[in-house]
């Protein structure tokens, strides 16, 4: 197993301001045969308002559960979504939640109304984390400019309310990272949703203590090759899990399904994958990362069915 730099190896327990939430790391010697048989999942990032899912909503999630998937966070990542994404949890206490930001695509809809209307939003108990929110520079559909400023008014959000943040990231690293530190010392734990990036980013993400999320660009034999190597320097109790769907289909399912589009339930075929990666029991990985996810998001343990 390749060895983590110092700076990730540093880390492999929290620290910083106090904002970090800490808890035991599970070891197989923990695990029983139920646990192995019966794995509990936390997706901490599905997209579940997609229009995609609009004719059979309650059966992806039937099949999410079915699957071993014991909580799930949407994701807001607009002014119209992120409503929607609280109204949709609301209807599923303990097992759906949500996330209220709007995504770097979106910038230029951040106005002075958005924002209060985000603040309203992550007052709700069931809204865990502010965000979709970052930088985007692979597609640029909304100005730098209105990106940054975006990005920037999230984090004092997330900065006045404490609540976690959900991060997006992509080729706009040593911006993202500038926006960041000149909030250093203001924010509560920040997780890089749906990490792609290089070993460097990687790294620096570690260093300041971030976590990470680990989709199933993992399973792109093309695309995801270097993550392969990339997972197994991440800490146990900085890796969570999500889909991201309806994107990010795993390119490894078999069978594939006719539509293309992915959901929560192929979640467990994700960890199969980050637990062979790893080099681990997948029962660890599983439990592991959902003790990440739990104590990141604050979420209380599922009601267990009668």
């Amino acid at each position: 197993m390749q060895e983590a730099p110092s700076g990730a190896a540093r880390h492999l327990l929290p620290r910083g301001e106090g904002q970090r939430t800490q808890f035991p790391l599970v070891t197989l010697a923990r695990l029983s045969p139920h646990d192995t048989r019966n794995m509990q999942l936390i997706d901490i990032g599905a997209n579940l308002t997609h229009d995609s899912f609009d004719r059979d909503r309650d059966a992806v999630l039937q099949r999410a559960r079915d699957a071993g998937v014991a909580q799930l966070v949407i994701t807001g990542a607009s002014r119209e979504h992120s409503p929607l994404a609280l109204q949709l949890a609301q209807q599923h206490p303990g097992f759906l939640y949500a996330t209220a930001g709007v995504h770097p695509h979106h910038a230029v809809e951040f106005t002075a109304e958005c924002e209060a209307e985000m603040r309203t939003l992550h007052a709700h108990p069931q809204v865990v984390a502010v965000g979709e929110c970052g930088l985007d520079y692979f597609r640029d559909f909304a100005p730098r400019p209105a990106q940054h400023r975006a990005f920037e008014r999230q984090l004092q959000l997330a900065a006045d309310n404490g609540k976690p943040l959900f991060l997006h990231q992509r080729d706009a690293h040593d911006d993202f990272l500038s926006i960041m530190r000149s909030f250093d010392g203001r924010l509560g734990p920040a997780v890089v949703h749906c990490f792609t990036g290089t070993r460097e980013e990687l790294f620096a993400y570690l260093d300041r203590d971030y976590y990470i999320g680990i989709t199933g660009w993992l399973c792109d034999e093309r695309r995801g090759a270097h993550l392969r190597e990339l997972v197994r320097s991440i800490p146990a109790n900085r890796l969570m899990i999500e889909t991201d769907a309806p994107y990010l289909l795993p390119r490894t399912l078999k069978p594939m399904p006719k539509d293309r589009r992915n959901e929560p339930m192929f979640l467990s075929h994700i960890v199969e994958e980050l637990a062979r990666d790893r080099g681990e029991d997948v029962a660890l990985t599983a439990a592991n990362s959902t003790a990440a996810a739990r104590a990141f998001f604050r979420l209380p343990a599922p009601a267990v069915a009668a």
